[in-house]
């Protein structure tokens, strides 16, 4: 005769297959989604409507990382293939990120730039705290048309 299984006996074992699955791969399928840092810049110029050679470097990084720490690799996998693509979750957390300069990772919020931020582009009467407008006195003097 053979042993009867117990609804227990098999919830137990669902779970066990379950956590093992997903610790087996969770970081191998962020790590297959992540894309590279060029391609994550073509993606946000577009996004930005701004061109990839005007974004930093350094804060693309900063933000690419944020967002595979997230877990946003299969998303940006998505908006590096597809150009026609353009919105959702990611494409909001990105153009998000390039305007404040801050993003989210999986230890909260991290800045990633602030002189670069695009906010300052779109606000074209100020400038970031703490950068020069120009000589002393520049302010005196009605702008140039």
């Amino acid at each position: 005769m053979a042993p009867s299984t117990t609804r227990r006996a098999l919830m137990l074992g669902s779970a066990s297959m379950t956590l093992a699955f997903a610790a087996g791969l969770s970081r191998p399928a962020q790590a297959q989604d992540a894309i590279s840092l060029e391609a994550f810049r073509k993606v946000s110029a577009r996004l930005t409507d701004m061109q990839a050679s005007d974004l930093d470097p350094a804060a693309a990084a900063k933000i690419l990382q944020g967002l595979i720490s997230i877990g946003r690799g299969p998303g940006l996998a998505l908006l590096a293939q597809d150009p026609n693509v353009t919105a959702g979750t990611v494409a909001d957390d990105i153009v998000a990120a390039w305007y404040s300069g801050i993003c989210d990772t999986d230890r909260g919020e991290a800045l990633a730039t602030f002189t670069d931020a695009l906010v300052w582009n779109a606000l074209d009467y100020t400038k970031p705290f703490g950068s020069c407008g120009g000589e002393t006195g520049y302010w005196a003097e009605a702008p140039q048309s």
